[in-house]
């Protein structure tokens, strides 16, 4: 019989989503769902128009602002639906009727937004000469430029109207796939003793203070990832496929290239970036993982210690009302309004905190729409690393808040950009941690803030080194389980260096990442904003009261501009390869620290 599940802390709050419905009988459902439908109906009466409007710009400029409005109009009102039914699923994956409610929802939506498919397709249709008369002409045209630049980078990589309508229909039966993940891992259940831990519990237990406890866990979680590996590799197979299928189709030549063209960086960058992360290696985690096994007392590492806590005591545990303080704390250092902004997601109920049973693991922040109000989701325990996930998140919602003036379309931030503000609230919010904290606490947090640093840039460029591997292997035909697992050890073997032993059973570890299932080559996104966020915490240090305005303009500015012209106010030049040496400098600087520690 399972242990009772126990909510470590009462005061994390549950969130309130009637503000988007009150249910899913909520007869503005339907209302919204015939609004957008009719919103996407005005808007197809236009189809024909932009092409066709000749040596006319301020008609086409008319025509392109009037049909980008009402297909944003729409993006809203179906953004909306799809974001309630999504948070809602989210904490209800064991809910059969929230999962049906979800993909219902995501069917209709589909079925809705599938005739706009013309839209981006005649736009790229239009002249590069005739499109700028076109938004020189009408000055409601021209504020959708950074939207058509995102637009017209796809244009080689287009297909026509009946595969791209075909692409769209069929996306939520891909979906499905995704869909089982979820369930599979929401059901799991790993043995640790006499208890039967949730995936979230049982990644949590790797940070007890008790060596037999996290061993338990770990051991429990290889065990139960093993009953489940056969389904996940099936999983990982089919959405391989199915995503090689059509980048063959687009013309990418490399299985990460539509990733990086959302992301508007050249591909050559991210390689770069991950040869240097790779080339550190030694000077980073093989160093530090060295450091930490003799100060545990111990030869080498095993895997389940490798968050463990450097000290024999119990870590400080933090009260939500805790947690709350030390955040926005953190975020008034950065001064403007950020801290009123982020004291605004406590105060309304725009935060899922509590951990329970059916509630999937891992945190987020979902923006929602820009004429919404973003919500916050995580699993509170009480750790050091949930204040820093807090402060993570809400750094994504206050940018979220920041960027929504923007507009839903010129709001999307390319992940180039999107981790900026929650790796620089994360990073403020360790350093109150670190300088409120008594002496004998120093050491356990400089090493806990070592090892996130090192599951930010490292793990997950070892994460995506383990990705890229995979699909290329997945071209040449399906990857056997065993192939995949091996995969996995390679990468995270180089990754974590000989101090670390990967135990039997951790072959399996791949199985629970979600970002590889459901958002292939994201992961790398987080060691880009990681490394990003160390240049403009130095650009901070330099000059802190010039540095907030700037930092807010960035936030503010969502999507409108690339990578490359919103760090050029700060000095920075992302484009040179000495960019990616301070952020890795400055980890092994934190290493120095601890090592002089003692």
């Amino acid at each position: 019989m399972n242990a009772p599940f126990k909510t470590p802390d009462i005061e994390a709050p549950l969130w309130d989503l009637t503000d988007l419905y009150g249910s899913r009988d909520d007869v503005r459902i339907a209302a919204d769902l015939a609004r957008a439908r009719a919103l996407v109906d005005e808007m197809n009466g236009l189809q024909g128009r932009l092409a066709g409007q000749g040596g006319d710009p301020a008609a086409l400029g008319a025509a392109l602002d009037r049909a980008i409005s009402l297909y944003e109009q729409a993006s809203d009102v179906l953004g909306a639906l799809g974001a309630y039914a999504f948070l809602s699923a989210s904490t209800a994956r064991d809910d059969a009727g929230a999962q049906g409610f979800e993909a219902d929802v995501r069917e209709k939506i589909t079925a809705i937004a599938t005739p706009t498919v013309w839209l981006t397709l005649e736009i790229n249709q239009i002249d590069d000469a005739a499109l700028e008369a076109a938004l020189t002409a009408h000055a409601g045209a021209s504020r959708w430029r950074p939207w058509l630049r995102r637009v017209r980078a796809m244009k080689p990589h287009e297909l026509s109207s009946e595969l791209e309508t075909f692409i769209a229909e069929r996306g939520p039966i891909t979906a499905q796939w995704p869909r089982l993940f979820d369930e599979q891992l929401a059901a799991l259940r790993a043995k640790a003793g006499n208890e039967s831990l949730t995936l979230a519990e049982a990644l949590n237990r790797l940070s007890d203070a008790k060596p037999a406890r996290r061993r338990a866990a770990a051991e429990g979680l290889s065990e139960a990832l093993a009953a489940r590996a056969p389904t996940l590799a099936l999983v990982l197979n089919t959405v391989a496929a199915d995503k090689a299928m059509e980048d063959r189709w687009r013309g990418f030549k490399r299985p990460a290239d539509g990733r990086h063209l959302g992301n508007e960086v050249d591909g050559e960058a991210v390689d770069a970036m991950a040869e240097a992360v790779a080339a550190a290696y030694p000077q980073l985690s093989h160093r530090y993982y060295a450091l930490k096994a003799k100060a545990m007392g111990k030869a080498r590492l095993d895997h389940w210690d490798r968050n463990a806590p450097i000290e024999t005591t119990a870590p400080r545990a933090f009260t939500w009302t805790q947690g709350r303080e030390i955040v926005l704390d953190s975020f008034s250092d950065l001064g403007g309004d950020f801290a009123e902004r982020a004291a605004g997601f406590f105060d309304k109920p725009w935060i899922d905190g509590r951990a329970r049973p059916g509630k999937q693991s891992g945190a987020y922040a979902h923006p929602v729409t820009a004429d919404r109000h973003p919500y916050v989701f995580l699993n509170w325990m009480g750790e050091r690393r949930d204040v820093l996930t807090l402060a993570h998140e809400l750094g994504h919602g206050v940018h979220q808040t920041l960027a929504a003036d923007q507009g839903t379309l010129l709001a999307d931030t390319p992940l180039t950009l999107a981790e900026t503000a929650s790796i620089f609230a994360e990073g403020l919010t360790f350093d109150r941690l670190l300088a409120t904290a008594p002496k004998r606490e120093q050491r356990g947090l400089l090493a806990g803030r070592i090892e996130d640093g090192l599951n930010t840039v490292v793990r997950q460029i070892a994460f995506h080194r383990f990705e890229t591997r995979f699909h290329d292997e997945r071209q040449k035909g399906e990857v056997s389980q065993q192939r995949i697992n091996e995969l996995w050890l390679t990468e995270m073997g180089a990754s974590l260096g000989p101090a670390v032993t990967l135990n039997p059973g951790y072959e399996h570890w791949w199985a629970y990442v979600s970002h590889f299932v459901h958002s292939p080559f994201y992961v790398y996104a987080y060691a880009f904003g990681d490394l990003l966020v160390a240049a403009l915490m130095e650009a901070r240090r330099a000059d802190p009261t010039g540095f907030t305005p700037l930092y807010r303009d960035l936030l503010a500015g969502g999507g409108a501009k690339t990578y490359v012209e919103a760090l050029k106010p700060f000095g920075l030049n992302p484009r040179d390869p000495a960019f990616w040496s301070v952020g890795c400098k400055r980890l092994e600087r934190l290493v120095d620290q601890f090592e002089a520690l003692g």
